[in-house]
């Protein structure tokens, strides 16, 4: 692999010198087929092998009902990998890949498709010396994690024997609500053990999130502020200027709070306001997050109605390009009340946290594609300049930009050349492909390579996932016992409705206003 290494220029960012490559396996991606895989799995793998953090024992099956054959399977890879590459393809990187790839038609309802899977895989161990890994990736709908999990465990394809290991990836959406999670949990522990599931949140793969907790606790200056003595509150956005694009029939069966809060947007909150763990270790990162989560006030339906704002976006622009109005995409039904538009204000009931609210937002059809952090701190008083002109003393911003420009920004204020005392506001910036060049990835790298290495440590537990729907779970409730009488309330290419700067204005604070 030294010399596939050497062959490719723009993706050699990926490699760490203290990583090395990850032992003998096979990959397992059920919805071969699919768009996921296409566009997002198999760009990753070739990043790692570019990167030189795959083995050369290492081997992918496709399993999908698409009628193929293996040729007509691995043509279809090499399409897809020059497509949706994150930078050129080098032939001889592909061609390390297209060697290994499998594939296998059959549907996920029938026994049968398990039955010749474990034939095949029987023969993949012999052919590329694999020596009996598995990781399972289900790429599929939601419906089919459990049904598939339970085939393989019924032809013993779950268990660990002689050394091998067995694992499997589970995409989300990872319930709809509380006790939708409860019970998919309960069904994979049947043929499963906590420690062989492996929950994603693309989220955590982004360089910039895995960089919080190495800002915070690797920088001497950050940490000792760090709490509600300087921070006066927290604001997380993820906001898509893009609509449902043809995802309608999934999409109004989940709606924004759903698809996005309680993975993406919990999980940002609980790094940013973790506690230092022991070490780096997965379960003592994992724990410290699951205290946040532990620690965030449930909502009454009172609170509900007064910390928590759904929208769904009318006719507008974006871009300069008028867009319809979400009643009126593809595959959404007339009428529909679904939120394409949530945001929340979440209380994080400890010592360090106390009375610093988080508030949080995110949506479809927005100004503009952006997810950020953005951590405000307190004014400092304003006595010393009551006699200049400076009439008011704006707050301190640390602002973690998540993508598209991945980077950490600090705004604060600075006197403007002259003779009397004048303020503006400057600010220090650093950007990932400025510091250290453009590495091109699609987020999903690092989560592959870890979990094939055995390192859960950006997954998510049991008990964090449905602690985060435990969370939600008073708002959904409240939103289907009141449906929404405003729909649509806010125009394509705006910042969501007017409530959600009501909600804010009630504390006497507002959004960030997001410019740059």
């Amino acid at each position: 692999m030294d010399s596939i290494l050497s062959a490719t220029s723009d993706l050699s960012g990926l490699v760490n010198p203290f990583a090395a490559p990850v032992g003998p396996g096979v990959i397992v991606i059920f919805g071969a087929a699919g768009d996921l895989t296409k566009r997002k799995l198999i760009p990753s793998l070739y990043n790692l092998a570019a990167a030189n953090l795959l083995s050369d024992k290492l081997a992918i099956v496709g399993v999908a009902r698409a009628d193929m054959d293996r040729e007509t399977y691995r043509q279809k890879v090499a399409e897809d990998m020059q497509k949706y590459a994150t930078g050129a393809v080098d032939p001889q990187i592909a061609d390390f890949l297209l060697k290994r790839v499998y594939y296998l038609s059959g549907t996920f309802e029938k026994a049968d498709t398990f039955a010749r899977l474990a034939t095949l895989l029987a023969t993949v161990d012999r052919e590329q010396g694999t020596r009996g890994n598995y990781l399972y990736y289900l790429s599929t709908a939601p419906n089919y994690f459990a049904p598939i999990v339970a085939q393989l465990g019924a032809l013993g394809l779950t268990r660990e024997t002689e050394g091998s290991w067995r694992r499997v990836i589970v995409e989300k959406p990872f319930g709809t609500d509380l006790e939708s999670a409860r019970v998919l949990n309960r069904e994979l522990r049947e043929e499963l053990r906590e420690d062989q599931i492996y929950r994603i949140d693309h989220y955590l793969g982004k360089e910039t999130v895995q960089n919080i907790m190495v800002f915070r606790f690797g920088n001497g200056m950050f940490e000792p502020i760090w709490n509600r003595r300087y921070i006066d509150n927290v604001q997380i956005t993820v906001a898509e200027s893009i609509g449902v694009e043809g995802r309608g029939g999934y999409y109004d069966g989940a709606g924004a709070l759903r698809d996005m809060i309680p993975n993406h947007l919990l999980q940002l909150l609980t790094l940013v306001a973790m506690e230092p763990p022991t070490s780096f270790e997965a379960e003592a990162v994992r724990e410290e997050k699951a205290k946040v989560l532990r620690a965030i006030s449930p909502m009454t339906p009172e609170k509900v109605l007064m910390n928590a704002v759904r929208g769904q976006y009318a006719e507008g622009y974006v871009v300069g390009q008028a867009v319809p109005a979400y009643r009126n995409e593809e595959r959404v039904p007339r009428g529909s009340n679904t939120d394409t538009f949530a945001a929340m204000r979440l209380s994080v009931d400890n010592w360090r946290w106390a009375d610093v609210p988080f508030y949080l937002r995110t949506g479809k059809r927005m100004a503009k594609r952006v997810s950020e952090i953005a951590i405000q701190f307190r004014r400092p008083p304003q006595l010393l300049f009551r006699n200049t002109p400076v009439d008011h003393l704006s707050r301190n911003v640390l602002l973690i930009r998540v993508q598209p420009d991945e980077g950490i920004m600090l705004r604060f204020g600075a006197k403007i050349p002259g003779p009397s005392v004048r303020m503006g506001n400057v600010a220090m910036e650093f950007k990932y492909k400025d510091a250290f060049g453009q590495t091109l990835t699609t987020g999903y790298e690092t989560l592959i390579y870890d979990c094939i290495k055995g390192d859960p440590t950006l997954y998510q537990r049991a008990d964090m996932v449905e602690m985060g729907w435990a969370i939600m779970n008073p708002i959904l409730e409240v939103w289907k016992a009141l449906p929404a009488r405003n729909f649509p309330n806010y125009a394509a290419g705006t910042w969501g409705p007017d409530e959600s700067e009501e909600m804010l204005k009630r504390d006497g604070r507002t959004w960030r206003r997001i410019e740059d």
